[in-house]
Parts: structure tokens; sequence; C-alpha cells
């Protein structure tokens, strides 16, 4: 057989006339990604019950439902942006200066003060998390996120090679966080603290102190704060949101927040991240990577950047009160019904639009978990919601509380009729003892 010289190497010349075989193989980046709420919920293979009407308490979107409506001033807002055809164009990646401007001003305190510089405007409250992790964070670095947790945390950071430790959140404390155990995590690879308050999935408000003592750790080992504030203010008569930035001179924080939840409006898509850095630790270094990251692709809607100024300027307070008396009516029918479930636990909440309900599964024998808990919910009562695997805190599960008043009894009472009809009581152990001598 004859051979050709290739490289100072001898092959058959057939290799060389060899056509080339397509090898497509998909990146490591698409390989780590892993959404587990999707997860779990994809691999749920059941169906409702014929019977019964399908009632979701699963997703976290308040508009599904169409009985939580945006403020009227702010469709009024878009529809004078699109009128103005002043914005069918390209925006700078960071925002139109004006509209940054607007949401400095409107968040801004002589305790944290911002300029029109410290606001990136990103493609809602999940891009703006995107950014921050990107920029703080190396591979091979590691970020403390809170358990029960927002998943997306985790998605993000695996796909870029980033280490994920879970610090506790404590049921029994109102889901506080056990500052203990986050400050055990932190070594010389922490790339910065994760902080959601109010919570997603445990519809929990942080007091003031708590922050303060949160802030203390972050302070004492020079590690800056992702601040998750897309519920902010949302919070129940009693309680008050303290954002993070104007409890600290010292520590810098990256407050990531959005129009979705507090405006219900997620579909606009429209978020924003607030550097909060007084004492320079930043530096131009977060700053400069921050525009960098930005210009990968072309942040928000340009017609919603348009009409932001006017959104946070006009909507009425009774728009903000009329959302959270109805958040708050449907977080106690939910809490006061569930507290008298036998095999059930539910954690009051005090914010956001979530409640999470422990469930004794010594009691319930024949589900091995939540989610195969939460699958027979589905086929037998056509409830659906989320089991709290994907938050990392199996034997919870998640409820929305967004749903029509009449759904919300309705499902309550399917759940009591669903664990009556599945709750085994426990042989006591004396009883036991007294079966094993005879």
């Amino acid at each position: 057989m004859p051979h050709v010289k290739l490289n100072g190497s001898l092959y058959p010349a057939k290799l060389k006339n060899m056509k080339p075989k397509w090898d497509i193989k998909a990146s490591e980046m698409s390989k780590k990604t892993l959404n587990p709420i999707r997860a779990i919920v994809d691999a749920m293979k059941c169906e409702p019950n014929p019977n019964k009407q399908k009632i979701s308490l699963a997703l976290g979107d308040p508009t599904v439902f169409g009985n939580l409506p945006t403020d009227d001033e702010v469709l009024n807002a878009v529809k004078e942006a699109i009128d103005s055809h002043k914005y069918n164009g390209y925006a700078p990646s960071v925002g139109y200066r004006e509209s940054r401007e607007a949401v400095a001003n409107f968040y801004s305190c002589p305790e944290a003060p911002l300029e029109t510089e410290d606001v990136i405007l990103t493609s809602g409250c999940s891009q703006a998390i995107e950014l921050s992790i990107g920029v703080l964070c190396n591979p091979g670095q590691n970020i403390l996120v809170p358990c029960p947790g927002f998943s997306l945390y985790k998605t993000l950071a695996v796909s870029m090679g980033i280490e994920v430790k879970l610090y506790n959140l404590l049921p029994e404390e109102s889901w506080e966080i056990d500052l203990k155990h986050l400050e055990s995590l932190i070594d010389d690879k922490t790339a910065c603290i994760v902080v959601n308050n109010p919570s997603n999935p445990c519809g929990s408000v942080f007091s003031k102190a708590h922050l303060q003592r949160i802030l203390a750790v972050a302070s004492k080992h020079c590690v800056p704060i992702l601040a998750d504030e897309i519920y902010g203010d949302m919070v129940f008569p009693g309680y008050t949101f303290h954002g993070m930035a104007p409890l600290t001179s010292d520590v810098p924080i990256l407050s990531c927040g959005g129009l979705a939840k507090r405006w219900l409006v997620p579909g606009w898509r429209m978020g924003w991240i607030l550097i909060h850095d007084r004492n320079n630790a930043f530096g131009p270094e977060i700053r400069e990577g921050l525009v960098k990251l930005s210009q990968r692709i072309l942040g928000p809607c340009t017609l919603v950047q348009g009409a932001i100024k006017s959104i946070l300027n006009n909507t009425s307070q009774g728009f903000y009160e009329g959302t959270i008396s109805f958040l708050q009516s449907n977080s106690d029918i939910c809490y006061t019904a569930l507290s008298t479930v036998p095999g059930l636990t539910p954690i009051k909440p005090s914010g956001a639009m979530y409640i999470m309900v422990g469930i004794d599964m010594d009691h319930f024998p024949e589900f091995q978990n939540d989610v195969e808990f939460t699958e027979r919910l589905i086929t037998e009562q056509s409830v659906c919601c989320l089991p709290a695997t994907p938050f990392e805190y199996p034997n919870f599960f998640r409820i929305v509380v967004t749903v029509p008043q009449d759904m919300m009894v309705e499902a309550c009472n399917r759940i009591q009729e669903f664990c009556e009809q599945h709750y085994e009581d426990q042989v006591p152990d004396a009883l036991q003892d007294l079966e094993c001598d005879k």
C-alpha cells in the first residue's frame, strides 16, 4: 500500500482520502447545567384526577389565574413608551441612562446612597443574579447559599464550575439563618454569601437585628454579599423589610431586584443590580466586570426601560397594599387550615408569596419522600404543590398563595382529605415493647 508523509509521519494513502465524520458533542457547561425544579417536575409522570378541577399551587407566577393584575399606571406607562416611538432601538448594554437614574433615585437613601452608575439593568432578576455570580466568582471558588433556597443559585454556579455550599435555615426560628453553620462554611475560596430576603421558598422576612448579625459575619471574613431582594417590601403588616445595604458601611453588596413580583409583571423581564460599595471594596474591577458581562447579550426590553421611571414614581400605594392584603389573607387561610391536618406542619410566613409545609413521613409510610407524596396528591386530589427536594430540603412542600381565595380554600380541603386518607398512627414505643415481650 502506498504511503504519504504528513507532518513527518507516514500514513496509508487511503487515510488521506477518508471523509471526516460528524462528531458534535454538547459543551461541558451545558452538561453541568441542571434546573432541579424542572428535572423533578418533568419526571413526575402523573395525571390529575379527571373528576376534580386541577388547582396548581406550584408555579411562582402571580399572573397565572388573572386575579392579580398589575396597576393601571404600570400599563399606561408602557403604552406611553410605545406611543412615543423612542424605545424601538438598541439600548446600551447596562440600560438607558435615564432608566438607571430612575431606579437609583427610587432606591437611594441616606444610609445607602445610589447614583446612576451604581445601577445595571438586566433581563429580569435571574440575569441580575447570573451577572453577580459571574463577576464575583471564578471556577474552583465557592458560594454560600441558603438551604432551603431558590434553586437557580446552584444551577448557575455549578454550570460555571463554582462549588455551592449550603447553609442551614432554621424552621423553628421562622427560617432564620444558622449563623454558626454559615460561618463554619467560609474558607479562603469563598467568593460571596447569597442572602435571599424575603425568602423563596420560605416566605420568611429577616429582622433588622438578624440581618446585622449576618453582615457581621461577612465583615469579619471580608466576604461580599449577593442580596436577592426581588421580594423586597412584599411583607405582611407587623413586619418590616430591611434592605441589607443601609445596615452596613463596610460590607460590599450587590443587591438584585426587579419588577417581576412587586409589580406583578414577571414576563416583562426587567431586573437590576444595585452596586453598594461605600468602602470601595469592590473598586473599579467589579463595576467594569459587570459592564463587560452585560455586553454579552443586550439587556432588558427597551419599552419597559422607557416606562420604568413612570412605573416607579406613579404606581399607586393602594395597589401595593391590595396585593399584600390578598397574599396575607391567603397565607392565613392556608396556614390555619393546614395547621390542623394530621402529619403536616406549616411554617407561618411573613411575606413574599409562599408557605412551606413539613411532612411527617413516619405517618405516611406508603410514600418514600416528598416527591411521591406530592405526586399522589396530584393523581388523587388534582392539587399540584412543589416538593421541596429541588430546594435541597426533603420532606417539605411549597405552596404558592397567589391563587383566587375560593381555590385556596378548596385546595386546603383537598389536602386535608388526602392526608386523612393516608395518615397512619404510629404504635407507641411502650406498646411495641409489650408486644416484643409476649
